[in-house]
This record gives C-alpha cells, sequence and structure tokens, in this order.
C-alpha cells in the first residue's frame, strides 16, 4: 500500500471520530428548557383573574339601615338619640349596619331621603311627624324601597312602615305623679311645635295632674322649636317664677334647657322619651318613656326575617310601648304605686286616656 493511500485513509478516520464525538455531546439546546414548566406558574392564567371572583360581583350579604333624624340631631340625649339607640341594638343582634344624615332644616328630608334610596338602603327611617310630606314623595320615587316614619300615620303607602305611640299613656302617668308631688299647686308644661302629635303629652299629662289633683294648676308654653335649649331654659325659669315647682316636657333638645334651669334653680324637672335623670339626677324627678328603640328595633328585624309590611304599628301602655321610668330613685313607694295603679287600669281599658283638647275637657277622673 502506498504512502498516499495510507494518509488518505488515516484522514477520513479522524473525519470519522470528530463526527462520532460530536454527535455524542449534548447540547444546551437540547436539555429541559424552564419555559416548558407547566403553564400554571404564568400569572395570566391565575383563577384570580377572571371577573366573577372581584369583589363587587358577589352577592350583597350586609344588610344597611340609613337613619335620618329631625331637626333635632343626635345628642339630643331624648328622641333622635332614642331612635339611634334602637338601630344601635339591631346593629348588635343582627349584624345590620346602621347609618346616619342629620337634618340641619325640614329641607334637608327630601334629598336625605334620596341619597339613602339611591344607594338602596335596605331600610330607611325618617324620625319625626314633619317627615310625612317628603315620606310620601320618596315612597311613591321608589316603590320598590323600604320605609319606615315615626310618629305619624295615615300615610297608606305600602313601602312604609308607621311607628306610632300612645304618648298620651305616659304622659298621664307622669301627670299623676307631679300631681301628688307638687308643694305650690302649679306645674308647668313645654311642648316644643303646638302640633297634634305634641298635644297628645299636653292633654294626656293635663288630665293626669287632674286625676289625682283637680285644684291644680298647669302652666303650658310652646317653644316652637325642638332644638332650641336656651329658648327651653328661658320658658322654664319663667314657669318655675310663676309657681311651678315640677315642669315636664315634650320638645326634644330644647328640654336640656329646662333640665339646666331646674338644676341651676332647685325644682322638678320630667324627662321625655328615654330616662333623662343622668342629666341631673337630683333635679329630674322621673321621665316619661316613649319606646322610639324598641319601634324601630321591630321594623328592622321585620326585615332581616323577610316580612316586612307597610301600615302602623302601634305601642302603648299594653306592649309597654310607654311608661315612666325612675332611675335616680326620686320617687318615693306611694308615688310609684299610685302610677302604676293607673297603668293597670289604662291596660285594663277602664278609661281612655285624653289625647286632644276636647277629649281632655270632657275628661272625668275615674275613681280608683
Amino acid at each position: 500500500m502506498s504512502k498516499r493511500v495510507i494518509s488518505l485513509m488515516m484522514v477520513v478516520m479522524l473525519v470519522g471520530m470528530m463526527l462520532a464525538g460530536c454527535a455524542s455531546k449534548p447540547e444546551p439546546a437540547a436539555e429541559p428548557a424552564p419555559a416548558a414548566e407547566p403553564a400554571a406558574a404564568e400569572p395570566a392564567a391565575e383563577p384570580a383573574a377572571e371577573p366573577a371572583a372581584e369583589p363587587a360581583a358577589e352577592p350583597k350579604s350586609e344588610l344597611v339601615m340609613g337613619m335620618i333624624t329631625d331637626t333635632g340631631g343626635l345628642g339630643d340625649q331624648s328622641f333622635n338619640d332614642s331612635a339611634w339607640l334602637g338601630l344601635e341594638e339591631a346593629e348588635k343582634q343582627f349584624g345590620i349596619k346602621r347609618q346616619v344624615l342629620e337634618s340641619q332644616s325640614a329641607d334637608d328630608y327630601s334629598p336625605n331621603l334620596v341619597s339613602f334610596a339611591e344607594e338602596k338602603t335596605d331600610i330607611i327611617y325618617g324620625v319625626g311627624f314633619l317627615f310625612v310630606e317628603a315620606m310620601k314623595a320618596a315612597a311613591d320615587q321608589f316603590p320598590d324601597q323600604k320605609f319606615a316614619i315615626v310618629d305619624s300615620s295615615g300615610l297608606e303607602k305600602p313601602n312604609v312602615a308607621e311607628i306610632v305611640f300612645a304618648e298620651n299613656e305616659g304622659s298621664f302617668l307622669v301627670g299623676v305623679i307631679a300631681g301628688l308631688k307638687t308643694e305650690t299647686n302649679k306645674i308647668g308644661f313645654i311642648g316644643g311645635m303646638k302640633f297634634p302629635l305634641i298635644e297628645k303629652f299636653e292633654y294626656g299629662f293635663r288630665a293626669g295632674v287632674k286625676a289625682v289633683n283637680p285644684d291644680a294648676e298647669v302652666i303650658v308654653n310652646y317653644a316652637d322649636s325642638f332644638d332650641d335649649a336656651a329658648k327651653g331654659k328661658e320658658i322654664a325659669l319663667v314657669q318655675h317664677q310663676a309657681g311651678a315647682d315640677i315642669i315636664f316636657h315634650a320638645a326634644g333638645g330644647v328640654g336640656a334647657g329646662l333640665i339646666e334651669a331646674a338644676k341651676e334653680e332647685k325644682f322638678w324637672a320630667i324627662g321625655v322619651d328615654q330616662d333623662q335623670s343622668h342629666m341631673a339626677p337630683e333635679n329630674v324627678l322621673c321621665s316619661m318613656i316613649k319606646r322610639v328603640d324598641v319601634g324601630v328595633l321591630s321594623v328592622a328585624k321585620s326585615v332581616v326575617d323577610g316580612n316586612f309590611q307597610g301600615g302602623t304599628l302601634l305601642f302603648d301602655s299594653k306592649n309597654n310601648g310607654v311608661g315612666y321610668s325612675d332611675k335616680a330613685g326620686n320617687l318615693t313607694d306611694d308615688l310609684k304605686a299610685a302610677a302604676d295603679k293607673y297603668l293597670e287600669a289604662i291596660k285594663a281599658g277602664t278609661f281612655v286616656v285624653p289625647a286632644t283638647e276636647a277629649e281632655f275637657n270632657a275628661f272625668e277622673a275615674p275613681s280608683l
């Protein structure tokens, strides 16, 4: 074999060995790459990105109550605060969220009702008889919205619950107490605004005084306000100077002025709607209780239970919707016994407590 042939054979063998070595050596591109891992690692493939998981798309689970105050506002330690306590209790018992809008004037009633309705609030309360016209309009504008009004009836709207009270009955009881307690035979009454509702307080109170002390005089004045405490104090001082040693009010925040005057001049005041003895424990004789909180809570429960209905809900002596309280302990046993005796007679239907001037003028005190 020639040298040339041997050289060619060696070249061929070297080339073959190189090709074989190249074919057996793994290239990096042939290894499994990270991009080949499951697509679940990609953010775009996460289920949370789907629209159905957005909070806004979940069904509403929390009920919301909206309360609109009258012009007395929260902090009156009377009517509005009592309603707010009812919503607080509903929040505790049923987990219903509560919200409030305070009215600075009657012009705020309609806008506040509409505001809550447009938010689809589950139940909207208008606290006070002055809401009547605004409530009627809102009930018609939002027929599927649930409303409640405190202290008014006769709206005849299927979506409005009407929470009313026998204020004359509770006022009668504190009238009995005042008539027996007075030493001057002069007693005062301060009303907020002269409307039939407030006159129920007046004539019930006067009837209670008359039942036990027909010789006593009841001095009556109206403040034309539910929030002017200074006016309440001014009226109270005038009545006290005229001889009144006990003064009862049905005037919301105006009553704070009465109680301040009673504390300064050392005479007796009678609170209203809720126990007000904490404002002046030594000068608030007792309080006429009007369970606005119970009425508000009752309607809230009907919404939770799914059996809300429009129409009138009456809270009176028979269902403990009205009464009197003595948290400060200023009433003697004989005063409480007398009030309780008349309370049982009212519950039994022995007599009817006057609510108007005509009924008061015709009223003859029962002999118990």
